[in-house]
């Protein structure tokens, strides 16, 4: 199979496209395989990292403000939309793909609207219960749009074709409990790790300043920070002016984290948003305290996490009511109750989906 996958912004509209892409080459090695994103962000760094040549183009997605500042910025970013298409035209004549697939963000726009206007086979994937603003324009041009979350077709209304397959997860988390891993720490304490996605989120990150105070002075257990790459200065200045280590004992900082699978075979716990990690944490059984970010279209992440909550697979604290101590407080206490944390697991192991990659992998091959 050719195929161009399209997507990105956040590591959550492109970690999809890597786990087709993964699949269909395992099903039909000797297949082609291309990303599309916007120049500068996270997409480029994980193409390199899983070999796989991109398409960049300078994008930037539309903006919410209703000032004059902000309608500049849409009318940039729309002007930017319609250059990469154009640009996309060409490069799609040139390598000729089986089929062009989005996985969400306005990173995915350019190449797969190009494609469907050049007449070739498209779809588009939408990892959250509510789809965003580059899916729901898409669904209307592309050959079939796939579905995580059955409540979601009512929202693409236009929609050539749906179909309901789950969120892709990589093969390496989803058997990630079958494999040996070195431990996160050494010192034998419980581990909790938290990550506020590909990029990070600046307010989030100011709380655990003050969580990894508590962490260094209580030694209750292990905390691996992961700042994201545009937080990680101002991070660790941060805390080494407060008097925290941050690359030994029971408390780390990284910028991004590359084995995932590693991370949550090992984690006691994790603290995180409510994007397409939560299908990584239901793939690999990882409990978790979720704050979803309430900056999202439609606040879709709550929508997202709420799901799992009612399956008790995860603890919601809303960003409003997330302070450092009740951060500390509630991972504390459910590393405190094993048998709690056992169950929440086996809930969100509950919750995942395994054959969504086969079923991603027939329904490109129906197109």
């Amino acid at each position: 199979m050719k195929i161009v996958f399209a997507g990105g912004g956040t590591a959550g509209h492109v970690n999809p496209a890597l786990a087709v892409a993964g699949y269909i080459c395992q099903k039909e090695p000797g297949s082609q395989v291309w990303l599309s994103g916007g120049k500068g962000n996270i997409e480029e760094k994980l193409a390199q990292k899983a070999s796989y040549p991109i398409y960049t183009f300078p994008l930037k997605g539309l903006s919410r403000a209703k000032s004059l500042a902000g309608l500049k910025q849409t009318a940039k970013a729309l002007l930017d939309m319609q250059k990469a298409t154009g640009a996309c035209k060409k490069i799609l004549a040139d390598i000729r793909p089986d089929v062009v697939m989005g996985t969400g963000g306005y990173a995915s726009f350019p190449m797969v609207r190009a494609a469907a206007q050049l007449g070739l086979k498209t779809a588009v994937l939408e990892v959250n219960a509510t789809p965003g603003v580059a899916t729901k324009q898409l669904a209307k041009r592309v050959d079939c749009t796939m579905l995580s979350f059955a409540e979601t077709e009512a929202l693409v209304p236009g929609a050539r074709r749906t179909v309901l397959t789950g969120s892709p997860v990589r093969e390496e988390i989803l058997t990630c409990r079958q494999r040996e891993y070195p431990p996160l720490f050494d010192n034998g304490l419980p581990t909790v790790v938290c990550f506020w996605g590909s990029v990070g989120a600046k307010y989030m990150n100011e709380k655990m300043l003050k969580v990894a105070e508590l962490v260094t002075r209580r030694q209750q257990f292990n905390l691996l920070q992961v700042s994201g790459a545009s937080h990680y200065g101002w991070m660790k200045e941060a805390l080494t002016k407060a008097g925290v280590v941050t690359d030994r004992g029971n408390f780390r900082l990284t910028d991004y984290l590359y084995d995932m699978d590693r991370v949550l075979a090992k984690a006691d716990l994790v603290i995180c948003r409510a994007g397409g990690t939560l299908s990584e944490l239901c793939a690999a059984g990882t409990p978790a305290i979720v704050v979803p970010s309430p900056y999202v279209a439609e606040n879709h992440q709550e929508k997202n996490a709420r799901i799992l909550e009612a399956a008790g697979a995860v603890r919601v604290i809303t960003e409003g009511e997330s302070t450092p101590e009740l951060l500390y407080d509630t991972a504390w206490s459910l590393l405190q109750a094993p048998e709690v944390l056992a169950e929440m697991g086996k809930n969100a192991r509950a919750k995942a989906q395994p054959d969504v990659l086969e079923h991603i992998y027939q329904t490109l091959k129906s197109l």
